[in-house]
């Protein structure tokens, strides 16, 4: 968690006592050691309970709340007060952190039953993010390489066109590339062993390709570096630490610019091409789901909509009686 965003957290709950104000740090707790959510999630989930127990403060008039005071007509108050300001996105990632939360305190026998179970999150839009198609994903890798194979190129240069090679080649989330050590990348078997959320680990293949540039990524460094680094870590920073999530994302805007190509996209992007290219060249769902790391095959089913696009675009164009007739 960032230092900047917990010490709201602090402000709220550090100078505070009684029941539910340790039970909310026990949860975060819980999230950060147990569960190893990324800090960007648990984040999240305390910046709701937070803005949840100031309002309780403010409606009970008094500071010391206890576990009764958690209560389902409380929860039904503040939802009531804070929902309809929200974006729905927002709206259900607030009620999931409700019901973690007293389904967290029903497992620990602090609470008897879920105030959270009338909750019903709304109905929202699945978007993908966008992702490159197969030749724009190509043209942006090889640009890289030829960066990365000239003579004179930093180590910084190897290690964007290992660090993108790897995205695409694996599928793997920013915060698993970034958490990526040496022990994890078999380059004699070809794999990756991932480990995705609540540290969850996987196998995820690697191909060739990727593992060609992070060995010239790493010959590079090896050559060029002077001074101490992190020895675990596969893709480091300038100062020679780990490589953060940000950094990846302000390397993907930088090199996609770089090539010539100006469309916003996140990393994450390019997990979304790695599944949506493997799906339209036949791939089956159940793999790429495992692949992804995805818990439910429904959330990996949504890129059947992304080809079934691409197959009506395809079909317009080329059948002959797919055109509409003139009125």
């Amino acid at each position: 968690m960032s230092h900047g965003t917990l010490s709201l957290l602090h402000q709220v709950f550090q100078s505070l006592e009684g029941p539910a104000v340790t039970a909310l740090r026990n949860f975060l707790d819980f999230l950060r050691f147990h569960r190893t959510l990324s800090p960007a999630t648990v984040q999240s989930y305390g910046a709701d309970l937070a803005q949840w127990y100031l309002f309780l403060q403010s409606v009970l008039g008094r500071s010391y709340l206890g576990l009764e005071d958690l209560s389902e007509a409380n929860l039904r108050r503040f939802v009531l007060h804070r929902h309809p300001r929200l974006a729905k996105s927002s709206q259900a990632r607030a009620l999931a952190t409700y019901r973690s939360f007293f389904r967290f305190l029903q497992e620990r026998h602090e609470l008897a039953h879920n105030p959270g179970r009338f909750l019903r999150s709304p109905k929202i839009r699945v978007t993908l993010p966008a992702f490159l198609d197969v030749d724009d994903t190509l043209a942006f890798l090889n640009d890289l390489q030829k960066k990365a194979q000239a003579p004179s190129a930093p180590w910084t240069t190897a290690r964007d066109w290992a660090l993108f090679e790897t995205l695409y080649a694996t599928g793997l989330r920013v915060g698993e590339l970034v958490r990526l050590n040496h022990d994890h990348l078999d380059r004699q078997e070809g794999i990756v062993r991932a480990v995705g959320k609540g540290s969850k680990e996987r196998v995820v293949p690697i191909g060739s390709k990727a593992l060609e540039a992070i060995g010239r990524y790493l010959e590079a460094f090896r050559g060029q570096w002077r001074g101490p680094y992190d020895p675990k870590a596969v893709f480091l920073n300038a100062r020679g630490g780990r490589l953060s999530d940000r950094s990846v994302r302000r390397l993907m805007r930088q090199r996609l610019r770089d090539a010539g190509q100006w469309r916003p996209l996140s990393p994450h992007g390019l997990r979304h091409s790695f599944a949506t290219h493997l799906l339209s060249s036949g791939a089956d769902l159940r793999s790429i789901q495992e692949m992804l790391g995805h818990a439910r095959l429904s959330t990996t089913q949504r890129y059947t909509k992304v080809d079934v696009d691409q197959i009506m675009r395809v079909y317009e164009d080329a059948h002959p009686r797919s055109r509409k007739s003139p009125s």
